[in-house]
């Protein structure tokens, strides 16, 4: 009797490997779908914007006063500070990432939580050190898209583009991808336009000023107490329950495990999240609980060493904010005289610390409380977390729009912030739009008086202490 079957039917352990499989690839997309929102600086740019998992070129739901109406105003000049796209690990965490996995690897024999990691393949190697992913370019290449669909009267193919880097390779190649998407996106309007081999400027005194300024790097980068609130907590009763629980899960001596090692698993997920879109087995170690710690334990060392935990921090980005207002003041002086603009698009692409000082400076996701080790609970509502100011490909956009039908002078030039492609309320008003006088006055006082070299200044007694700051 001819049989209706091809082959075998599966066996019954067949069948119970495959359950098992499908159970497991479930749980860890569970795992990781509860954890990405805490990922930090290392979190992907969707997190942010979640639209963008559907379709990546969506210009996602209208915003209410989002732009300013067309027949009325018309942007004159958009400047945007980018940061670069999804990159690798830096070599420091791969070499950390390294240690955990053979201390894994080195157990004999493993308990059953840790063979899984044993026997995953360590795929990073030295060489990434923080370069630009391939995920990373289409971070670029797609924000190029978007943004010119959002401002077709700036991105024009008859228009000129400023743009600059931070000399960072992982900088320098997302200008390259973001020019790549222009050109895809300005194509159908002037095929004969080589965008794609137009010069990028590396210009490091604006897009990494903090490495210019001898103040912070003595007193906050070099100075092992300036991160006194972040070793604290490594060491506070938050983080000792995540490394008990880890430890135990993974059947190994707590005293092998640090906040670091337990700190760059956590990061391996997110990298295989932001690099590969998989969801790693790392994510398992870790519930939504660990996450939120994890998440504070980043969002302090962002605090202490490019927020408002000391002056310097935002201080050394006056001389990029006022780059910014030199430009808006150019373009508006070229439109009152009836002339081209000159610059309307400026596009920098720089750092996470790039833009979290020039947000702080400008008085953004303030709370009333610093973040300190000990007041995790009572911040658990905080305005500053990193993952949603500066994940990768994070933008800070600022559009200068000339409004003809004005009923007075001051209302002819006004200005709109976006973050991540949001528009972003003022401080000193709390709108979405501002006229330019008003801005300018209220920053007047860092316009007019923070001056970078003398701000980056040490004291001649070289004091090093952060009472300085």
């Amino acid at each position: 009797m001819a049989s209706c079957f091809r082959g075998p039917l599966p066996g019954r352990h067949s069948l119970l490997l495959l359950l098992l499989q499908v159970s497991l690839a479930q749980e860890r997309a569970v795992a990781t779908s509860l954890l990405s929102s805490y990922f930090g600086t290392k979190s992907r740019y969707e997190e942010v914007n979640q639209h963008l998992l559907q379709d990546p070129l969506s210009l996602g739901p209208p915003e209410p006063g989002y732009l300013l109406p067309s027949a009325a105003c018309a942007p004159l000049q958009l400047r945007a500070l980018i940061r670069h796209g999804t990159r690798f690990p830096t070599e420091k965490q791969i070499r950390k990432l390294g240690q955990l996995h053979r201390l894994l690897r080195s157990q004999e024999p493993p308990c059953a939580a840790a063979q899984q990691f044993a026997h995953w393949d360590m795929w990073y190697q030295p060489d990434m050190d923080g370069k630009l992913a391939p995920e990373g370019r289409l971070d670029m290449e797609q924000l190029a898209q978007r943004l010119a669909a959002r401002f077709p009267g700036l991105f024009s193919p008859q228009r000129r583009f400023a743009l600059a880097s931070s000399s960072k390779h992982r900088c320098v190649e997302s200008s390259a991808a973001f020019r790549k998407g222009l050109q895809l996106a300005l194509h159908r309007q002037s095929p004969g336009r080589d965008i794609e081999n137009e010069e990028t400027e590396i210009n490091d005194k604006l897009m990494r000023f903090f490495d210019h300024c001898e103040k912070f790097i003595t007193c906050v980068e070099e100075n092992a107490t300036a991160m006194y609130e972040v070793d604290a907590f490594k060491q506070g009763p938050e983080m000792k329950r995540v490394l008990e629980k880890i430890a135990a899960t993974l059947c190994i001596p707590v005293r092998e495990l640090n906040a670091d090692l337990v700190q760059v698993a956590f990061f391996t997920c997110s990298f295989e999240l932001a690099v590969k879109n998989v969801n790693s087995p790392w994510c398992l170690l870790f519930n939504e609980e660990d996450a939120k710690v994890l998440e504070y334990l980043n969002d302090l060392k962002q605090y202490w060493k490019r927020g408002y935990g000391y002056d310097i921090n935002s201080r050394s980005s006056c001389i990029l904010f006022q780059d910014i207002f030199k430009h808006l003041d150019k373009a508006i002086a070229e439109s009152k005289s009836s002339m081209p603009i000159s610059s309307p698009v400026i596009l920098q692409f720089g750092h996470a610390e790039t833009l979290q000082p020039l947000l702080a400076l400008m008085g953004f996701f303030k709370d009333e409380e610093p973040l300190t080790a000990n007041n995790y609970k009572k911040q658990m509502h905080r305005k500053f977390r990193s993952g949603r100011i500066v994940p990768y490909a994070s933008n800070l956009i600022f559009v200068l729009y000339h409004c003809d039908q004005a009923k007075t002078p001051e209302e002819e030039y006004q200005v709109q912030i976006l973050l991540n492609e949001k528009l972003l309320p003022f401080p000193h008003s709390e709108e979405t739009v501002s006229l330019y006088t008003d801005l300018k006055n209220y920053y007047k006082d860092i316009l007019q008086n923070c001056h970078f070299s003398e701000e980056c200044e040490l004291s001649k007694t070289n004091n090093t202490s952060t009472d300085e700051l």
